[in-house]
Formats: structure tokens, sequence, C-alpha cells
């Protein structure tokens, strides 16, 4: 079953259903006759192979399925903002932002090329919005109609995930979780609270996409991944994100063994005398460097190579005298087998906040509300 199988007005009236507590006061709501609000609640149920009211003498009480799916309906519908989508619309817009053609939507989703072309057309005109744009061969999504589609994935992770958690109440275990890994996370804490949250939940699909903040900010935003774990951002830019501060990371410099500055005590001076490789401007560590330079009234050294990628870093550092700021966790395999110095602490002030960070419009399930328990473990460890 496809989400696609749902008609969103059966959806409406499911939630009026539940929010008015009679059939009658949910069809008038939603501009349905009585029989065909009963026959759309008929079939919806029949789809889901789950019974979401009973009838009582004083109106329709929901059942534990439907305290499950009905505020994933709703949530849907919130994103969604308007009477005028259908599924096809939703479907058709999606299926164009993706592919960024018309024929690549007609590829993707089955659906004939006057359908789609029909489906996005009359979704503009409801809607009284310019949505694309052709540009040669293919087609361009106008910042409405971006933004629209935003909302539509939305929408679809809330449906998907209201699905998956009738399966799961079934015993059909269907969920998952998706996590954008900044460089840091993956080094200890990621892998710490995935472990410890699988030996409970050995059936849940855990997918961890490892990337940069902005590599990863689009997806979080439009519901592929579900949080995001690595440095903060203050302040937080995008306004429909929000942090929360997992812990501290205290900072060091890092040289190759047997660096001139090994077993020193350098002061910055001394360390702005050697090039670093850091990462691009505007990162947070980047920021950081900037100041353990600012503060000390020192020129920031030259940065012939700007690079997060540790893997990346650790080898230009054996083979040169770069220098470098990370945490201890992120290379200490290296430090262990003797490949790389610890050259300098920071001081405390300029360690870094690792955070947590989700749209502020998410919504956990309990499984998700589980796994970020065992992040907060992990991290008060």
């Amino acid at each position: 079953m496809e989400i696609w199988d749902f008609n969103l007005r059966h959806l409406r009236a499911i939630v009026k259903i539940a929010e008015l507590g009679t059939m009658n006061a949910a069809a008038q709501a939603v501009n349905l006759t009585q029989p065909a609000i009963t026959q759309a609640l008929s079939r919806i149920e029949g789809m889901l192979g789950a019974t979401l009211f009973e009838r009582r003498h004083n109106g329709m009480a929901t059942t534990p399925a439907a305290d499950l799916f009905v505020p994933r309906i709703a949530a849907a519908l919130d994103h969604i903002a308007s009477p005028h989508v259908t599924m096809s619309r939703m479907r058709a817009l999606l299926a164009l932002a993706d592919s960024g053609s018309y024929s690549g939507a007609g590829m993707v989703t089955g659906l004939s090329l006057p359908s789609l072309h029909r489906a996005v057309s009359d979704l503009a005109l409801a809607t009284r919005r310019s949505l694309a744009e052709r540009r040669g061969k293919i087609v361009i999504l106008t910042d409405a109609g971006e933004a629209m589609a935003r909302s539509f994935r939305l929408a679809r992770v809330e449906i998907e995930t209201g699905l998956s958690e009738l399966a799961a109440a079934r015993g059909h275990e269907t969920r998952r979780i998706s996590i954008g890994a900044m460089p840091l996370s993956r080094a200890r804490v990621l892998p710490a609270a995935v472990t410890r949250f699988l030996k409970r939940n050995p059936q849940v699909r855990v997918t961890i996409i490892e990337g940069s903040r902005a590599e990863l900010v689009d997806p979080l935003r439009n519901g592929a991944i579900d949080l995001m774990i690595g440095a903060s951002r203050e302040p937080l830019l995008e306004p429909d994100l929000v942090q929360k501060g997992l812990f501290r990371d205290h900072l060091v410099v890092i040289g190759r063994k047997g660096h001139p500055l090994s077993g020193s005590t350098p002061d910055a001076r001394a360390l702005a005398a050697y090039p670093w490789v850091v990462p691009s401007p505007g990162a947070p560590l980047r920021l950081i460097w900037e100041q353990l330079f600012a503060r000390a009234g020192v020129a920031l050294p030259p940065v012939p190579v700007e690079s997060g990628s540790v893997m990346t870093i650790r080898q230009l550092l054996i083979e040169s005298d770069l220098l470098t700021l990370l945490s201890p966790d992120q290379i200490a395999v290296e430090l262990e087998a003797g490949w790389v110095d610890r050259i300098a602490d920071l001081p405390n002030d300029l360690d870094r906040t690792i955070a947590v960070t989700t749209r502020a419009s998410w919504r956990p399930t309990a499984i998700q509300l589980e796994f970020l328990h065992d992040l907060d473990a992990v991290t008060a460890g």
C-alpha cells in the first residue's frame, strides 16, 4: 500500500471525526454527505486493516489505532495547508521536483505526461501561485514551488510514519530512523548510541547519512532524515529547525609524530609559524581557530588546504608539518598508533557544543524518542 492510494479529502474527514466526535458533524465540516463519509471511513479502515472508531451512543470514540494514525494525518494536513491539494497533485509536484522534468516524473510515477502537466497546472491555478518554469529541457520550480514541495515532503513523511506505527502495533516492524552525521558524531557518540539502541530494538532499521552540515541541512528540512548530529550553529539561521546541545567538545592542536612543536608548550605565536588545514570559512571549527589567534593578537597563519575530512587531514598531517584543530575522539586511533601528536590544548572557553538538530515541526515516534534517550545517555556518561 502506498500513500498515493489514499484520498486526502477522506483523510481530512477522518481527522474531523476524531476532532468533532460525530459522523454528521464531520460530514458537514468536509462538505460530504453522511453516507459518503461512512463509506470513506470504511474504505480507509479496510486499507489499513484496522478499526479507527467505535460507535457509541454519544458519538464516535477513537481506537488505539486512531490514536496513532490520526495525529499523523492532522500533522500532514497542517503541512499541506490547503483544501485544494489532492494526492494526485501532490504526487505530481513531488515527482517533478525530484526528477527535474515531466518525462522524468512520468518514469518515476508511471503516470502519463498529460496527467502530470494537468495536475501541476491545476495545483498552480487552485493555489494562485506559479510553481514551475521551463528552462530548456529541464523544469525549475519557482520559490513558491520549492516551498510547496518541501511542505509536501514533510506531509508524506507524516503519513508514512503513521502507516509504519500501525504496522509496528500489529507486530510488523517497519520503522526506520534516518540520521545525518557530521564528522565528530561518527567518531564515538553516534556508534555508541546506535549500538545501545539496537540491543533493545534489533528490528528497527537505522540509516546513517554522512556529510557536512551544508550537505545534510536540506535533507533534514525536507524530511529525508529525521535528525542531524554535529557542531551547533549560533545563531541557528533556519527558522524551521531547532537544536539541543548534547555535550561540550574539547579541542586540541594536532600535528605529525615528531613535529617541530612536539613536546613543547607552544603559544599562539609559535602555532602561527606553521601552515594549517582547517574547514572552510563559516564552519564552527574555523571560527574557533580564528578566535585562537585573534585573542592573542596574532595574524592568522596560512591555510594551504581547507578540509573537514578527518581521513584527508590525517594523511596531510602525517606527510607534512601542517597543523589542525580536532577533538581527540576524532583521531583517537591515530594518536594511539603514534602517527600524530597532541601538540597543544585549547582553552576550555574555546570548546564547541555538539548538538542534535531537528525540524521544529518534528513529532518523534516512540522509537525515535527512545533513540534520543540513548543519545542523551551516551553523551552524559
